[in-house]
């Protein structure tokens, strides 16, 4: 898969009331200080665009806010009282600038860098989609007990998911919530386990529960039905098992219902808020907020961003949902303090920028309290394309590597998941990683119902095997060249963080 983008297509909570500085309190001062300069990407603009405007949770700040958006040329999308957060639009090109300047506003900015009707271009990544005499042969290779095609799931194999399940598959209790591309609820593996009542549509930024409202709009949007089967498609004697088949399902879609179909921040915004009131146990977050790669603190519009998903965030901690994020697919080091993005912003002209990973935040991934993963493969090798980082990584899992090839009846590396339309295909990412830990935190979940965020963190670490940095220089693709430094020792590193999680060690 490629770059980040493809994660999806490839610390503890405080109260919202605080500011953003008080929310973030692990930044250094130089980036806790409050920007002067106007964003980089906001000249010129033309059309309407989308805002974030984030200010102080009470209801008299809240409509008072709203009134000042309206004189200053703008109208209100939805407003998040509980958590100060407000999603507007404005065709006014000084409207950000403005806002700023009313009481009550803690931060504000564009939500992208193109007007609302606009998008750039992306790339949802290779899959590779299973065809029937491909099925046919891996289903000759599938044992007695097993699904028709988990031969080739090395990865439950990998975390000893295949062997939890006969000791508990988990609670239906317990519902895991996929923030993406849509889930087809209609794929006979997922359909055992999904609840529609659990799901909804966020791509405006407000939630729309209509019934299907949550499905892929094509099966070009296959991303997130593939996360769903890794987590919980049931052992029905039909296709493939999730880790945790027995838990239930949530489809909460945030991707643009276009070709390029970019995460923007007020719809995963909604998302999180969403999963709270509704219940949800766990989120999955495979991707990253469009259109930054790394949202700067010293840029007005993405330090908005980074304030209004945080506080979603963090709110949904204090709700009890745990949130799980994929660690990326840059082979970027999180812990370094120079990284070139050369891809941002991802919905108009992408510029090269040096940032600082410490004041520049991969959002969700790099959210207190996050739950941060990174990849490996069937020899339990970080993936050659997976994000890494000392205190960074929390725990890590599979997520296929092309350069690790698994004795299969395919032979494939990558990540074998369901696909809209019944159909069946490999990914490989950080995307595919994030999904396994959600569903062991599923189980965890299961077996500890009374367990909270911090304490199901806590569980995770404590049940994963870390291998350790490896002994001789890292070259995850072979071509002869260092690609990464593992900085750490046995018990937590760079490169696993706590370790590779252990679905069988979560139902013991």
């Amino acid at each position: 898969m490629a770059h980040l983008r493809s994660r999806r297509r490839l610390a503890l909570a405080v109260p919202v009331a605080l500011s953003l500085t008080a929310s973030l309190g692990f930044l250094p001062a130089a980036a806790q200080a409050a920007p002067h300069a106007e964003s980089t990407a906001q000249a010129a603009r033309t059309g309407t665009y989308a805002y974030l405007v984030n200010t102080r949770t009470d209801h008299h700040t809240v409509r008072s806010v709203e009134r000042a958006i309206a004189a200053n040329g703008g109208s209100v999308v939805v407003a998040y009282e509980k958590i100060g957060v407000i999603v507007a639009h404005s065709a006014n090109p000084d409207f950000a600038a403005q806002i700023r300047k009313v009481r009550g506003v803690q931060s504000a900015g564009a939500s992208r860098t193109s007007p609302v009707t606009a998008a750039g271009t992306t790339d949802e990544g290779s899959v590779q989609r299973l065809s029937r005499a491909e099925a046919a042969k891996i289903a000759q290779g599938s044992a007695a007990g097993q699904e028709p095609l988990e031969a080739d799931q090395w990865d439950l194999r990998a975390i000893g998911a295949d062997k939890a399940a006969r000791i508990d598959p988990g609670s239906r209790r317990v519902t895991v919530g996929v923030i993406d591309t849509g889930v087809d609820d209609t794929h006979p593996d997922i359909a055992p386990n999904f609840s529609a009542s659990q799901s909804a549509n966020c791509v405006s930024g407000k939630a729309d529960t209509t019934y299907g409202a949550w499905r892929p709009v094509d099966a070009d949007h296959y991303h997130g039905t593939h996360v769903a089967g890794e987590i919980a498609a049931a052992r029905n004697g039909i296709g493939v098992a999730g880790v945790a088949p027995g838990v239930k399902v949530a489809s909460i879609t945030v991707a643009q219902p276009d070709a390029n179909s970019l995460f923007f921040p007020e719809s995963v915004v909604c998302a999180f808020v969403f999963a709270a009131d509704h219940g949800i146990e766990v989120t999955n977050n495979s991707y990253y907020v469009d259109p930054w790669l790394y949202n700067c603190m010293d840029d007005p519009d993405q330090r908005a961003i980074v304030d209004a998903v945080n506080r979603a965030q963090l709110y949904a901690q204090r709700k009890g949902t745990l949130n799980v994020a994929a660690a990326g697919n840059s082979n970027d080091d999180l812990d370094s303090h120079a990284l070139v993005d050369d891809s941002s912003p991802d919905d108009s002209t992408a510029v090269t920028r040096t940032v600082d990973p410490h004041r520049c935040f991969d959002v969700p991934t790099q959210l207190p309290g996050v739950v941060t993963v990174s990849a490996t493969g069937v020899t339990k090798a970080k993936s050659y394309y997976s994000s890494y980082g000392e205190g960074v990584i929390d725990v890590a899992a599979p997520g296929g590597d092309k350069y690790q090839v698994p004795d299969t009846p395919s032979h494939n590396g990558r990540i074998l998941s369901t696909l809209p339309n019944n159909q069946y295909g490999f990914l490989q990412g950080t995307s595919m990683a994030s999904p396994h830990v959600a569903a062991v935190a599923a189980l965890l979940k299961s077996e500890h119902p009374h367990a909270t965020p911090a304490m199901l963190r806590a569980l995770l670490k404590a049940q994963a095997d870390n291998p350790g940095c490896p002994s001789d220089p890292y070259d995850g693709n072979g071509d002869g060249v260092v690609d990464a430094t593992c900085v750490g020792g046995k018990r937590v590193n760079g490169f696993y963080g706590y370790g590779i999680v252990d679905a069988l060690r979560a139902v013991k």
